[in-house]
C-alpha cells in the first residue's frame, strides 16, 4: 500500500517536473493523444515498478484514477513509451531537470556547508544474470574440459562473451550526491570500467552550476593534480581525495596538492570530511535497492539513459524541502 502511494505521488511529482521541461507536443503535427510531459511521468512510473513496457501499459489500465491526476483518460501504447524513452531522456534535458529539482530543494547551499559533496561511481549489471554467475559458469565449463565425463548440463552451454568485451560494454554511473540529504546534483553515464579521473571535471562543474559547493570528497579513483587544480584553483572549492594512485614510493608526490593531501592524511587532519564519502555510496545503494541493479536496455545509448533516468527517479522520490 505503502509502495503504490509514493508510485502515485512520483507520478504526479514526475509530470509537474515534465511540464516546466518539455512542451507538450514536439511539432505542430504531433498526434494529440498523450503530452510529453504525461510520457515522461509514465516512463517514471515504469522504473519505479521496474516494468517492462507492455507491463507498464497494462498496470496502468489498472489505475485510472493515477491517470486522472495527470489528465490522461487512457495509458499510452507500449510502443508509444519506448520511442518516448529514446526522444525525451536526451542528457541536456536531464541536466535541465536537475538544474529544477536542485532549486526545489530547501536549503541546499546549507546543506553543502554543514557537509560536503562526494562524487562516486558504480557499474551496474547489463543483465539480469550477474557476473559473479558468469564466473560460475566459465569454472565449471573448465571443470567438464577437464573431466570428459562429467555432463557439463546447462553450466557449460550458458557462458556469455569474453570478460574483456564485458568490461568495456559494463554500465557505468557516476554521481555528484549532496552528503546531507542524498540528493544527485549531477550525474554521468558512460559504458566501460575505464578511469574515474576524467569524470570530476564535469561532475564538480555541473554541481557547483546548481548550488554552492565548499568542499568536494572523492574516492582514490579521482586522485590526479589536475583534478586537485580544477576544484581549487579555477571552482575555489576545497578537495579531498586520499594521494593513492600509482605505485606506492616513500617519496612525497609531485604535485603541490596531491603531496598537501598525503601530508593531512597521514595525520588524519580531514577525517571527518572523508567520512562522508559513504553517503555517495548510500545513494548508490539506494538506488540498487529501490530500482534494481541491473538495466533492462539493450543498445548502448538507451544504457545510457536509463541509468539517467534512475537519477532523475531517485531526487523525485526524496521528500520536498
Amino acid at each position: 500500500m505503502e509502495t503504490n502511494r509514493s508510485g502515485r505521488q512520483l507520478l504526479l511529482r514526475a509530470y509537474q517536473l515534465g511540464q516546466r521541461i518539455w512542451p507538450d507536443y514536439d511539432s505542430p503535427f504531433s498526434r494529440r493523444d498523450f503530452t510529453q510531459p504525461q510520457l515522461f511521468a509514465c516512463l517514471t512510473v515504469r522504473e519505479f515498478f521496474g516494468l517492462s513496457y507492455r507491463g507498464t501499459e497494462a498496470f496502468l489500465v489498472d489505475v485510472p484514477d493515477w491517470l486522472a491526476e495527470i489528465n490522461l483518460d487512457h495509458p499510452p501504447d507500449h510502443n508509444t513509451l519506448w520511442r518516448a524513452f529514446g526522444k525525451l531522456l536526451k542528457p541536456r534535458r536531464v541536466n535541465r531537470a536537475l538544474d529544477l529539482l536542485a532549486t526545489e530543494a530547501d536549503d541546499l547551499c546549507g546543506e553543502l556547508s554543514r557537509k560536503p559533496l562526494t562524487i562516486d561511481s558504480t557499474c551496474y549489471e547489463p543483465r539480469h544474470r550477474s557476473r559473479h554467475y558468469d564466473r560460475v559458469c566459465r569454472k565449471m565449463q573448465k571443470e567438464c574440459a577437464e573431466k570428459p565425463d562429467k555432463s557439463p548440463g546447462k553450466w557449460g552451454k550458458s557462458v556469455n562473451a569474453s570478460r574483456s568485451r564485458k568490461v568495456r560494454s559494463m554500465p557505468k554511473l557516476s554521481l555528484a550526491v549532496a552528503a546531507a540529504s542524498h540528493r544527485i546534483l549531477a550525474a554521468r553515464a558512460q559504458l566501460g570500467n575505464g578511469s574515474d579521473v576524467p569524470n570530476f571535471d564535469p561532475l564538480l562543474s555541473q554541481a557547483c552550476r546548481r548550488a554552492k559547493v565548499k568542499i568536494v570528497v572523492a574516492d582514490a579513483g579521482y586522485d590526479s593534480e589536475k583534478n586537485h587544480q580544477i576544484a581549487r584553483l579555477d571552482r575555489n572549492v576545497r578537495s579531498i581525495i586520499p594521494p593513492r594512485v600509482g605505485r606506492p614510493s616513500k617519496k612525497p608526490p609531485t604535485g603541490r596538492f596531491r603531496r598537501l593531501m598525503k601530508q593531512r592524511f597521514a595525520r588524519k587532519a580531514d577525517a571527518a570530511w572523508y567520512g562522508q564519502r559513504s553517503q555517495s555510496e548510500t545513494v548508490n545503494s539506494m538506488m540498487k535497492r529501490n530500482l534494481g541493479d541491473c538495466l533492462r536496455s539493450i543498445k548502448p545509448r538507451r544504457r545510457k539513459q536509463e541509468m539517467l533516468l534512475r537519477s532523475l527517479t531517485h531526487d523525485l522520490m526524496l521528500p520536498v524541502g
